[in-house]
């Protein structure tokens, strides 16, 4: 969640548009891509005054959010899990309720609340206010069982989550079936909890000694199965950004190149070097001092000639397609050869400076 600008301080540590037509190129090449004028602290208004509360619930309206979009944004952003706490409320001690949540930056509740709307109004929006972000949440479970399950049932998720969402879906039943009521029942979902996300947390472990935690399932994707998927995925987990170094070759003493980049956990590769496949192009980088994996493309004809066509096609939604029109604009300066004189290298410079970490938002 966070800052969903970037994901470079995430992969050096850990893991982890729409579009507005316009046209520029060359005689080899059309590129379509936002490019107005340059605006270096995009403000985007979040809040009315009407939105300043805990939680609220919006929409019943036909969904217009692409389904495997929404798949390939869960991908990235959602959980799965089973919240299981003590209570003196019941005779058998324990609370048991399953949680489908996708939290956000403050910056992109509007996306959060299309998330919503595409599920048909379910859930409720939370303001997290000490961590500067907002959680869509579905605790319900009918909205459980009759709208997030079904989604996932026919549009699959991809990444490793997809063990997660089977393990809270077989949960889930088992919840309507009044099992944590009995200690028997309890167990069960105490074993099949145990396997999913990070395991059982201490408390947990030290009250259901005799646990055992069911098989995980295994998770192998081989194909994308539609393009709105990356769509999704790439406005959860993308990052564009710019990286200016010193050459020795360039008159100007200076090299500009563009790079797309993706970061997951280990667990993670095999998707990896699915989208290396897809694409035909970029570099996988397994990191040393975390558990972290990317992919980065910054061969300019791919970037020019597949990754934009395909963004264009099935456009980013959020705040990062703000990051993303930036990254097109200085693609023409580029392709104009703006980046070989002084003049384009400085006007590359303040553009980089505002994308990513370096946008301004409007806060709540």
């Amino acid at each position: 969640m966070g800052n969903r600008g970037s994901k470079s301080a995430l992969l050096t540590k850990s893991v982890k548009e729409q579009r507005v037509y316009g046209n520029f190129g060359n005689n080899q090449m059309q590129i379509r891509c936002t490019l107005t004028g340059f605006e270096r602290n995009y403000q985007v208004k979040i809040l009315s005054k009407q939105l300043n509360t805990k939680h609220f619930s919006t929409f019943n309206s036909k969904p217009k959010m692409n389904a495997w979009f929404a798949t390939g944004f869960a991908d990235g952003e959602s959980s799965f899990t089973i919240s299981i706490t003590k209570s003196t409320k019941n005779k058998i001690g324990w609370i048991v309720y399953p949680i489908f949540q996708i939290g956000l930056n403050f910056r992109d509740l509007p996306l959060l609340l299309e998330l919503q709307q595409f599920f048909w109004g379910v859930g409720r929006i939370i303001i997290d206010k000490k961590n500067n972000s907002f959680k869509f949440r579905v605790t319900k479970l009918s909205d459980l069982n009759n709208v997030i399950i079904p989604h996932f049932l026919n549009f699959n998720l991809l990444t490793q989550k997809a063990a997660d969402f089977i393990l809270f879906q077989r949960a889930v039943q088992l919840i309507l079936k009044k099992a944590p009521q009995t200690a028997i029942g309890l167990q069960e979902i105490i074993n099949i909890r145990a396997s999913m996300n990070l395991g059982l947390n201490d408390i947990l472990k030290s009250n259901f000694i005799n646990t055992v935690p069911v098989d995980r399932p295994r998770i192998l994707t081989n194909k994308i199965p539609d393009q709105n998927w990356l769509s999704g995925f790439f406005s959860a987990e993308g990052n564009f950004d710019v990286n200016i170094q010193k050459s020795k070759t360039n008159k100007i003493g200076f090299s500009v190149r563009l790079r797309f980049r993706i970061g997951q956990h280990v667990k993670e590769l095999k998707l990896i070097e699915l989208l290396n496949k897809n694409f035909n192009s970029g570099s996988i980088y397994k990191y040393s001092s975390s558990p972290a994996v990317s992919l980065t493309i910054s061969n300019f004809s791919v970037i020019t000639k597949t990754i934009i066509p395909l963004l264009n096609k099935y456009p980013l939604i959020g705040v990062k397609q703000y990051d993303y029109l930036d990254w097109c604009k200085i693609t023409k300066l580029m392709i104009e050869g703006k980046h070989l004189t002084s003049e384009g290298l400085d006007f590359i410079r303040k553009i980089k400076a505002g994308m990513n970490r370096g946008r301004k938002f409007t806060n709540f």
